[in-house]
């Protein structure tokens, strides 16, 4: 149930976009370039990111989704869990906890971002396009974190297993199309 009285029903991400179109399909548009374009992260570790920020933020709707689609990108939904309680301690490849460290910050506290953060990212192995990456999907879901919280959006466990599958098997093409037609009428 949303904040919104005059847009009510307001129950989902596409509600929201819809509420300003032009807005909604360049904030689709991005999600595509940042999510699903060539990259040095993979799509399963971008969609991991996006859950973890989520989960930091505790947006139900998006950990929602996002757990699910990682999930179905191959992530362990226990790596996912251990690594919101600790990144030391997350029983993870040794490479990606530098870049959750990184994650963490910008969403936990972006002022005190350091340059020797972005090092031991480097050191890990990453290029700098990773790290730039990491950091789109890092200020994409505390933008859409806020986004839904801000209309109070939660969700229901049920959505976020339709949505997240439906994600990792179309991505975000579906919610271009649909607001395309929102123009059309």
């Amino acid at each position: 149930m949303s904040y919104f009285r005059k847009h009510d029903p307001l129950n989902s991400v596409l509600d929201i976009l819809k509420l300003n179109t032009p807005a909604g399909k360049a904030l689709v548009q991005y999600h595509m370039a940042v999510m699903r374009q060539q990259s040095d992260l993979s799509i399963q570790e971008r969609e991991w990111i996006a859950a973890y920020v989520s989960g930091l933020n505790h947006c139900h709707y998006c950990h929602g989704v996002h757990s699910v689609t990682a999930r179905e990108f191959g992530v362990e939904p226990e790596l996912l869990e251990a690594l919101l309680q600790e990144v030391e301690t997350a029983p993870i490849e040794a490479k990606m906890k530098p870049l959750f460290r990184l994650v963490k910050q910008l969403t936990e506290d972006p002022a005190r971002m350091t340059n020797a953060l972005v090092d031991k990212v480097l050191e890990a192995g990453w290029s700098e396009q990773a790290v730039h990456d990491a950091i789109n999907v890092c200020c994409l879901f505390n933008f859409m974190n806020r986004l839904l919280e801000g209309h109070g959006i939660k969700g229901r466990a049920d959505l976020y297993e339709e949505r997240g599958k439906a994600l990792q098997k179309n991505g975000y093409d579906p919610l271009l199309t649909a607001l395309s037609q929102v123009d059309a009428v």
